[in-house]
């Protein structure tokens, strides 16, 4: 059973920026072998895709609506996965939630995950 757990979410102001936290641990999970993916459900709407660290510290994916604005990265000293979110628009308004898996796959999709965190709320207001 591998744990994820999710921090940082807050109220925010647009244009701000925000730092999410993702940490994951398990008897089974080894940090640096797992893709870890953060995906947000806004009021309303279906949960989607926002970002992915491939294992080995390597490829990275984002949704449209955030490249250029968010970036995802290991923080090996904090054994986190974190999510850098800059220039935050009201529409990022969501739950945001990380989820960690060891296989491969299609990781913009929810279905590869095996394991996920409750959730952050972040609220970027106008």
């Amino acid at each position: 059973q591998v744990q994820v757990a999710e921090s940082g979410g807050t109220l925010v102001q647009a244009g701000d920026s925000l730092r999410l936290s993702c940490v994951a641990s398990g008897r089974t999970f080894t940090f640096i072998r797992w893709a870890i993916g953060w995906f947000r459900q806004a009021p309303g709407k279906e949960r989607e895709f926002v970002a992915v660290l491939a294992p080995n510290g390597g490829l990275t994916n984002y949704a449209d609506s955030v490249k250029g604005r968010f970036t995802i990265y290991r923080d090996n000293t904090r054994n986190t996965v974190d999510l850098q979110m800059n220039s935050l628009k009201p529409e990022d308004t969501a739950v945001y939630y990380c989820a960690a898996t060891p296989n491969g796959g299609d990781w913009s999709r929810e279905r590869a995950y095996d394991s996920w965190g409750l959730g952050t709320l972040v609220t970027v207001s106008s």
